[in-house]
């Protein structure tokens, strides 16, 4: 799944590309209780036992389908992250269809660290964050992570399973984009 080898392409070593992700299995509860809230709103639009009205039933019909919707959709798109790093930058694709996604250009990289344990209470739950005194996040899971510190002073931090081969990926090819400094005579 990791190439982190130099191999050689027709112009010469082909930079590393790296790929990790993180599930989080216990997003699934809530997902299922969107399922079952939709399940009610259908319930109630066939067996329709409310003598009140159809106002109040349309209602509730609408009410129970659209909070299992979002529960269902909000809770699957953080299931798991999938992160690639390759010489253009890094990509974060979210669930099982990719949304959220976020690209961040290698050259808006300054530096990358390993963070040994990143949790949904620091960045204020699961999914994708935003913090003003910290930056933005994806979190999908308590564990270790990968923060790229950005060259406009700000940050942002992923979970990510095997994270410290992520940090060292990232600054191989960062090493690799930055011309050598040149020597005066």
């Amino acid at each position: 799944m990791r190439d982190h080898s130099p191999n050689q392409g027709p112009e010469g070593p082909v930079p590393p590309v790296w790929t990790g992700r993180a599930t989080n299995r216990l997003q699934w509860l809530p997902a299922v209780g969107g399922v079952a809230c939709m399940a009610l709103g259908v319930a109630l639009a066939v067996k329709s036992p409310w003598t009140s009205g159809i106002a109040p039933l349309l209602m509730a019909v609408i009410g129970c389908l659209a909070a299992g919707l979002l529960v269902l959709f909000g809770t699957l798109a953080f299931v798991h992250v999938a992160v690639r790093v390759d010489d253009r930058g890094m990509e974060v694709r979210c669930g099982h269809i990719g949304v959220p996604r976020r690209r961040i250009p290698l050259a808006h990289v300054v530096d990358a660290h390993f963070a040994p344990s990143v949790t949904p209470r620091q960045w204020g739950g699961w999914g994708y964050r935003w913090r003003p005194e910290k930056g933005t996040a994806v979190v999908v899971r308590r564990g270790e992570g990968l923060v790229l510190w950005l060259g406009d002073g700000r940050t942002f931090t992923v979970t990510v399973d095997d994270a410290e081969s992520a940090v060292q990926a990232i600054r191989t090819l960062l090493r690799r984009a930055t011309p050598p400094a040149a020597t005066s005579a």
